[in-house]
């Protein structure tokens, strides 16, 4: 049971690092489309990779930020009778949840997306606007999907060990606990 409060807490601690370092990109996100938005706009001035840079900021803050925002109870869910449930029946739903839904998803989409990223990495892949002055390495911003299969399985596996370990007799794991 150690072992697993050990990994809980190292998973915990990994995604909450992470999505304190990836919140930054969303001010970067605005302060570059902000400068987007002013150059074109006031100096008639066009930069296709300042354009890019705020695209990809903005989709490493969804993917990236994924597992910190399972890790913190943020992402969008049907309660219309988890609420009511016992805090057994609700370690229950999470755990199911995990392993029917969660995991599956992750998984299925590391999968049929390791073509698409294999071969991006095999051709260094750059932007399509390479050519007119957009960003390189798309390659790097496609591994990103990765990146978030990896984060979000961690946090979902985390969040069933917990309610396992509260299902053994752990009170202080009990799932209305757990959301930030």
């Amino acid at each position: 049971m150690q072992g697993l409060e050990i990994f809980v807490r190292l998973v915990d601690g990994l995604n909450e690092h992470i999505g304190r370092v990836v919140a930054w990109f969303t001010l970067g996100c605005v302060l570059v489309c902000f400068s987007v938005v002013v150059l074109r706009y006031i100096f008639a001035i066009g930069m296709v990779w300042l354009q890019e840079l705020y695209v990809w900021q903005h989709a490493v803050v969804l993917m990236v930020g994924a597992g910190y925002t399972l890790l913190r109870g943020g992402h969008v869910k049907v309660d219309l009778f988890y609420g009511r449930m016992s805090p057994r029946r609700q370690a229950w739903i999470n755990i199911f949840g995990f392993v029917f839904f969660l995991a599956p998803f992750a998984l299925v989409v590391a999968w049929y997306s390791q073509q698409f990223i294999l071969s991006s990495w095999s051709l260094l892949e750059g932007s399509r606007n390479e050519s007119a002055g957009g960003l390189p390495g798309a390659f790097l911003l496609k591994t990103v999907i990765w990146v978030f299969c990896l984060l979000i399985f961690l946090q979902g596996l985390a969040h069933s060990c917990r309610c396992f370990l509260f299902l053994s007799g752990r009170q202080e794991h009990a799932p209305e606990q757990q959301a930030g």
